[in-house]
């Protein structure tokens, strides 16, 4: 047999081309061929080589970036093998429907490169691909594979048939690795800027890997969150400019006559009792605690008979065109209300 001879008169439909490179044992078992068969293709000079363990490439050479990542996968998924193959239906051409990895995710730097972050290596550079895993699987790490263990496995998204970790996730195991501070804030700032995610998904995933007490995380996560204001009170201007919103008076701070300080708003429309704040609270110990005092802080305004609007940078960026109805309809209401009690605006 060499490596051209078909497996099997029962060929694995539901697999890519890529797919169908790389198989494990149990696979190639299911296909007719003999453990035997598998030593004599992988011996020096053959045409197989074994990539991991129990995991074999169908061809001589070095692996693709895709052929690592599939490797790797195939390693460490539960019971690859375990998929069925697809028969092809009847006047149907070849399906290649990607196959299915239970319990298996990529994330890490690997993952970032996957979600075209330029600041992240090339795939073939990384030494080594993480794995994110549930923490009870009985895995180690070998060859190019580090696996990550998690008490919970998030949803994965799907890039080119690969299950890859969502961005806050991979960044956060990606930042536990390293060392250079140069770098996890390069890889922070393309997060936020490029619109991947928000700051406080970011330091929420960072917190739970607890991760801030190192000084170059923490330092990071300062200039994250002041890039994510700066970026979501742009959108916070662009929505009123873009929606015809009246203009209001922009970071503010708001006092009674002679009386105590009420707190700072990043929007208020004196002419309709109308405030704005934008939440750009990041989840940290202290999330209960802050709460407290923005929701003390809306009591007393609502007391004072100011409308206050809260909206967040996600709500912004997802649903713009909605945060302005709320804001034009909490405007246009404020002729049916009693006069707010008069208060004293400051710059901020």
């Amino acid at each position: 047999m060499n490596h051209n001879t078909p497996l099997s008169p029962r060929p694995l439909r539901h697999l890519s081309d890529v797919q169908l490179r790389v198989l494990t044992t149990a696979q190639l078992r299911s296909q007719g061929v003999s453990p035997a068969d598998i030593n004599a293709q992988c011996r020096p000079g053959g045409t197989w080589q074994q990539l991991l363990p129990g995991v074999y490439l169908l061809r001589p050479g070095p692996a693709t970036s895709e052929e690592r990542l599939h490797s790797v996968l195939l390693y460490a998924a539960r019971s690859p093998a375990a998929e069925p193959a697809v028969p092809a239906q009847p006047g149907a051409g070849e399906p290649h429907a990607p196959q299915r990895y239970t319990d298996a995710m990529i994330t890490g730097l690997a993952a970032l490169a996957l979600h075209r972050f330029s600041s992240a290596p090339p795939l073939l550079s990384l030494d080594r691909i993480d794995v994110l895993v549930p923490r009870l699987r009985r895995l180690r790490s070998t060859g190019c594979v580090r696996i990550v263990r998690t008490p919970g496995m998030p949803e994965p998204q799907q890039i080119t048939g690969i299950p890859v970790a969502p961005v806050p996730r991979a960044l956060a195991d990606a930042v536990a690795d390293l060392a250079d501070a140069g770098v996890v804030r390069g890889l922070l700032t393309e997060a936020v800027r490029g619109g991947h995610c928000e700051p406080a998904a970011v330091v929420k995933e960072l917190t739970q890997a607890r991760l801030l007490s190192r000084p170059h995380v923490v330092d990071a996560v300062d200039s994250l969150l002041a890039e994510g204001r700066a970026i979501a009170e742009d959108r916070l201007y662009r929505m009123v400019h873009e929606h015809g919103l009246p203009d209001p008076v922009w970071n503010v701070d708001l006092r009674l006559p002679g009386g105590p300080h009420l707190g700072g708003l990043d929007a208020y429309w004196p002419d309709h009792a109308v405030a704005l704040e934008l939440d750009t609270r990041a989840p940290r110990q202290d999330e209960d605690a802050m709460w407290s005092e923005y929701a003390r802080k809306r009591e007393h305004l609502e007391r004072l008979g100011i409308t206050v609007v809260h909206t967040t940078p996600k709500k912004l960026r997802d649903s713009m065109e909605q945060q302005a109805t709320v804001v034009r309809t909490a405007l246009m209401a404020s002729a049916d209300r009693d006069p707010a009690a008069y208060v004293v605006v400051l710059p901020r």
